[in-house]
């Protein structure tokens, strides 16, 4: 059966479940026959595959490009993907037609965008249009440049305004959230005070679900990662010592052996 948003809004405070972040058709695929139920499309790719420093620079060509792959992987999940940087905050009508353009061109099921109270009227008109919408408040990476990398919400002020920031998105439709780098006691009463599945990142264990970037957890991204990853298989070193077995093999002819060849 196909995930919906209305499907992930109804396991608030059921099993906690997990998601992670997507790049293309084989990562989606393998996510999706894992049982995952919602795949980021997320716009971490641009460091991750693109070879960019921030997500800063991600464009909605790149993201359209890497949604459209990841849905031909997906089959069940719920996809969702990033509005990249400034394709949302200049005005509501380019943000409406540009997270638009996801679901009719990419084929995505939802979108996601940063930002707090700022962002609710805009959510409101686009979940009015028929866009679902996931939220995501804390560390919002697109303004790093601006907040840096570091835990939001460690003071009174700021732990408060991330209270107001996740009801804000919960009245304007969104139906979930991400949060993103604050302290595991705030990610807990706010997942504790909403009616839709809080997505911890980075935020301690008792949210609804969790969220781990694909390259991150499989070892596939070079050190130093971030404290809150676990990497649970070291790919890279795996698929680096093939490539080097496969190199020397073919140094020393020993590939292709026989069992390699066409006959004659």
């Amino acid at each position: 059966m196909k995930w919906t948003a209305r499907r992930i809004q109804h396991l608030k405070g059921k099993q906690p479940f997990a998601t992670v972040t997507v790049t293309d058709a084989v990562s989606a695929r393998l996510a999706d026959e894992a049982g995952i139920p919602l795949l980021l499309v997320g716009d971490s790719l641009g460091m991750t595959v693109l070879g960019l420093d921030s997500t800063v620079e991600v464009t909605m060509e790149h993201m359209l490009h890497h949604t459209r792959a990841c849905a031909r992987g997906t089959q069940h999940a719920l996809l969702v993907a990033d509005l990249p940087f400034l394709s949302y905050q200049i005005s509501e009508e380019e943000a409406l037609r540009n997270a638009g353009r996801f679901l009719q061109e990419a084929g995505a099921d939802a979108v996601k965008l940063e930002g707090g109270e700022q962002r609710a009227p805009l959510i409101r008109r686009m979940v009015e249009n028929g866009i679902p919408v996931l939220g995501h408040i804390g560390l919002t990476p697109q303004s790093v440049k601006t907040l840096g990398y570091r835990v939001q919400g460690k003071d009174e002020g700021a732990a408060e305004q991330l209270h107001k920031d996740a009801e804000a998105l919960q009245a304007a439709g969104c139906f979930g959230l991400v949060i993103e780098a604050c302290p595991a006691n705030l990610a807990r009463e706010i997942t504790l005070n909403l009616d839709i599945p809080v997505i911890g990142i980075g935020a301690g264990s008792e949210c609804d679900a969790q969220i781990l970037v694909f390259h991150d957890l499989l070892g596939l991204s070079p050190e130093p990662r971030p404290k809150f990853v676990k990497v649970y298989a070291e790919l890279g070193e795996t698929v680096r010592s093939a490539l080097q077995e496969y190199a020397n093999e073919v140094a020393e002819r020993q590939y292709p052996a026989s069992e390699h060849l066409y006959d004659s």
